[in-house]
């Protein structure tokens, strides 16, 4: 059986893995499954259609699996898929989908930091940080390798790319392409150089991605222009995600700023 404190909640119908450790006063409903080796900390509530994947761990006060924030919510359960080895600190949360057919989902190895808040219907990668903070409105797509920092904030339906950072404090409200660092309001400020060295992209793969930013970005053309203009040149793996990523934007992407430091 799982190691229960006994002043936590579990409701008969929820499905634990016998190696699960669950803390004081930790409340687990019903529609719940927890995967293998999950420690639940103190005060934890893990509610709705919830399921988590192995290894997990959950600090004090996470809630995770709440009722979305959308006044269009009938009420009824709501889904939200874990995947394995992630680590939600203190008071993070995590909501489940709009709707029954929804799906929020949250991959693996990531870290969700202090008051890091996951609304309705996201979809966050493998190896993502949510600095403490950070907030993702309804539907966010996030790449894997993102890292968004502390008091961030990304508009609803916005997609961050693999590789990217977000500046502390920056808000966002069209898409980050993948390696690019965002500051202020839909800034770009350049590319992630050292997530993309950290990520073990080689050297001339980085400055394929330099020439290829700077024909997108600071060629003063339209972006339909120089989309057209750079396709026939930028051949490599990463150049071709980044071009297809700006050519599917619904949204628009972040622009570049004033305030350009380059460095490799």
């Amino acid at each position: 059986m799982a190691t229960v404190h006994p002043t936590a909640i579990i409701h008969p119908e929820a499905q634990l893995d016998p190696t699960v450790s669950v803390g004081p006063y930790a409340i687990i409903d019903a529609g719940v499954v927890v995967g293998a080796d999950c420690i639940i900390g103190p005060h934890v509530h893990l509610t709705g259609l919830t399921t988590i994947g192995r290894g997990n761990r959950f600090h004090t006060g996470c809630v995770i699996g709440g009722a979305p924030q959308d006044l269009k919510h009938s009420g009824a359960p709501t889904r939200l898929r874990i995947g394995d080895h992630n680590l939600f600190r203190e008071h993070c949360t995590v909501n489940g989908s709009a709707t029954e057919q929804g799906e929020t989902v949250i991959g693996s190895d990531n870290f969700v930091m202090i008051d890091a808040h996951v609304a309705h219907d996201c979809h966050v990668g493998h190896h993502v940080f949510l600095v403490n903070g950070s907030m993702l409105a309804g539907h966010v797509v996030v790449g894997d390798r993102a890292l968004i920092s502390g008091n961030c904030c990304v508009h609803q339906f916005v997609r961050v790319g693999t590789l990217s950072l977000i500046q502390g404090g920056t808000c966002i409200t069209q898409d980050l392409p993948p390696f690019t660092v965002a500051s202020g309001l839909n800034t770009l400020c350049g590319l992630n150089t050292v997530g993309l060295r950290r990520a073990g992209i080689g050297d001339a793969e980085r400055l394929e991605l330099r020439s290829l930013y700077h024909a997108l970005f600071r060629s003063g053309k339209n972006m339909r222009a120089a989309l057209a203009a750079a396709r026939p040149r930028f051949k490599t793996d990463v150049s071709r995600l980044l071009l297809d990523f700006v050519a599917s934007s619904q949204r628009g992407v972040c622009r570049q700023g004033w305030n350009f430091v380059e460095s490799d």
